[in-house]
């Protein structure tokens, strides 16, 4: 609750969302009033909270009061809580007695639960489309920008009928405007092929050469073989773009959450891969928000390589792109600078 933060310096949203970061569990107690809508964000502080613990994978706990009359603004908000592609299954409450003793079995039964994530070896090499290189992809690129990329193929798929392909695509940019990984304000421009879809964000930022700049979601391609790819710049600063040890896990991680909440994948297994095109500007490095660096030391001087990336041997569970997206964000990032020169 504010009451319960110190005088800061930081900004109150920003607060909020980073005492979220720190937790373990998220939990959600609907009552009947909404809150106050901020103009920042166009939604309250509580939706801006559900939307970040959706984004870092927090395991979510939703208990909604019984015996309330919900605000409409309120009963749109526990719809997108509830959906269920996106959402979770919730319980209810009456009164207080009652949700401590519903909350502390829910947590001793998270502390309990294995881990979601199951691997099998692959017995076969899977057929992902890599976009650096693939020509029917790159009319829809700008290279020079997008640098990482994810795929996430599903197993044993046949693909899209072509009929299907134009339902999904034509639902796309409604499926990532949904995840509400985007503001608002930010464009959403669909492109398509007969192979591919789309989607391209516009950046949430003003450019500036020299400052540094975080990482940014910038496409979310269907592809007719039933594989989803995302692309995202890296952090970068006056001498290019940073492969940080330390940033990319978070990073991948986000991105698997990201396509997880599109509600494509429904069941199943899938492949997991990282890459990221041999640029010039692109080096081994740690990012500093609030400088830039003095010098770098490029990968790709003398590289004949065309995309550093993963090969996948083995298929996982779809915890991947929720629960488990932290531990496979970290084993693609562990696997990707094990291909880079050293």
């Amino acid at each position: 609750m504010f009451e319960d933060f110190s005088a800061q310096s930081t900004p109150s949203r920003e607060a909020c969302l980073a005492a979220l970061e720190s937790a373990d569990v998220y939990l959600l107690l609907l009552g009947p009033i909404y809150g106050h809508v901020f103009p920042e964000t166009g939604q309250s502080a509580t939706h801006d909270e559900w939307v970040r613990a959706q984004q870092l994978g927090k395991p979510r706990l939703v208990y909604r009061k019984v015996g309330v009359r919900f605000a409409p603004e309120q009963q749109d908000f526990s719809r997108i809580v509830e959906a269920y592609a996106t959402g979770v299954f919730r319980d209810s409450f009456s009164d207080s007695a009652e949700l401590q003793t519903k909350v502390a079995q829910a947590l001793r039964e998270l502390e309990s639960k294995p881990s979601p994530l199951d691997y099998k070896r692959l017995t076969q090499q899977p057929a992902l489309t890599w976009i650096a290189e693939d020509n029917r992809i790159h009319p829809f690129n700008n290279s020079q920008e997008f640098l990482l990329e994810l795929h996430v193929l599903p197993m044993d798929s046949p693909g899209y009928s072509a009929r299907e392909m134009s339902q999904f695509s034509d639902s796309l940019v409604k499926r990532v405007r949904s995840t509400e990984y985007f503001e608002s304000g930010r464009s959403l421009d669909l492109s398509k092929s007969q192979d591919c879809a789309v989607v391209r964000i516009g950046s949430g930022r003003r450019s500036a050469w020299d400052k540094p700049q975080s990482w940014e979601i910038r496409e979310v391609l269907l592809h007719k073989t039933g594989q989803i790819s995302t692309r995202a710049t890296l952090p970068v600063d006056g001498l290019g773009s940073i492969l940080d040890a330390e940033a990319l896990p978070r990073q991948i991680a986000e991105m698997l959450r990201l396509t997880g909440a599109l509600g494509i994948f429904q069941q199943g297994r899938v492949v997991v891969a990282v890459g990221v095109p041999s640029k010039m500007s692109l080096s081994v490095d740690t990012f500093d928000p609030h400088r830039s660096r003095t010098r770098a030391q490029p990968l790709g001087f003398g590289s004949s390589v065309g995309v550093y990336r993963t090969e996948p041997d083995e298929s996982v569970s779809l915890a991947a792109l929720e629960a488990g997206a932290d531990e496979v964000g970290r084993d693609l990032s562990r696997a990707l600078f094990a291909q880079l020169p050293v």
